[in-house]
């Protein structure tokens, strides 16, 4: 029980960051410049940074899975139990909820509030698609190819390549979605805006999950995407 909660806590711990940080960078870059595309620069930077610093941190403790998604393919693969993987799920939403309020906080803003940035449209949901899709697939090659020692370069260096070559900028987690939900800030989406983005993020990560399976036939899952000796690593 103790090592469950000790993973849980890490999964929220690390989904609070992460969406602090996707929020925090994006208020602190419409303080510095009213340029959108170096906004979007300074956001994508810091979100790569931090989920890196991340994956690398926690990644021996619970996987650094950070996403539902993640979560729910490694359930369905049964490289995970299915009580654990609820727990994770629940750590998850709750790291988000305290990401969005802290990032809000500091800078002076109402700890929740909905955002008003509205994001839709088949062209975004498409990039959305493509977003999960790939981050799942990365993923997914890193565990079955032995590979998972690079997951804290790989994989957030597929966000960053995502968020300038998607009309989504690369959301593809539905914890992090709700979370900017929560923030009327640049980062933000709004509410009315989620059940098409996160309609999207599944069907892309059943893409990556089956793609994963056909390029990568009979691999045996590392099922860590941190170092190799990460102890019961899942991965993000």
């Amino acid at each position: 029980m103790t090592q469950v909660l000790r993973r849980c806590g890490a999964e929220a711990l690390g989904t609070g960051v992460l969406v602090a940080a996707v929020i925090g960078s994006g208020i602190m870059a419409t303080n510095l410049t009213d340029d959108v595309a170096v906004q979007l620069l300074v956001n994508a930077l810091a979100t790569v940074a931090a989920l890196g610093v991340l994956i690398a941190v926690l990644g021996p403790i619970s996987g650094a899975h950070f996403n539902p998604l993640v979560t729910l393919v490694e359930l369905a693969r049964r490289d995970l139990k299915a009580g654990e993987a609820g727990g994770y799920l629940v750590a998850q939403l709750i790291g988000a909820l305290a990401g969005a309020g802290l990032a809000n906080v500091m800078f002076g803003l109402p700890i929740w509030a909905a955002s008003t940035h509205h994001r839709s449209g088949s062209g975004v949901w498409l990039g959305e698609f493509v977003a999960t899709a790939g981050l799942l697939l990365t993923i997914g090659a890193l565990m079955r190819t032995g590979r998972g020692n690079l997951g804290p370069i790989l994989v957030p260096a597929w966000i960053g390549a995502a968020y300038f070559f998607t009309s989504s900028t690369s959301f593809a987690n539905p914890a992090v979605s709700i979370g900017r939900a929560l923030s009327d800030s640049f980062a933000g989406i709004a509410p009315a805006s989620l059940p098409g983005f996160i309609g999207a993020q599944v069907l892309g990560a059943a893409a990556g999950a089956a793609m994963t399976i056909v390029l990568f036939p009979g691999a045996d899952p590392d099922r860590s995407l941190d170092l190799p000796e990460a102890v019961h690593a899942h991965q993000s």
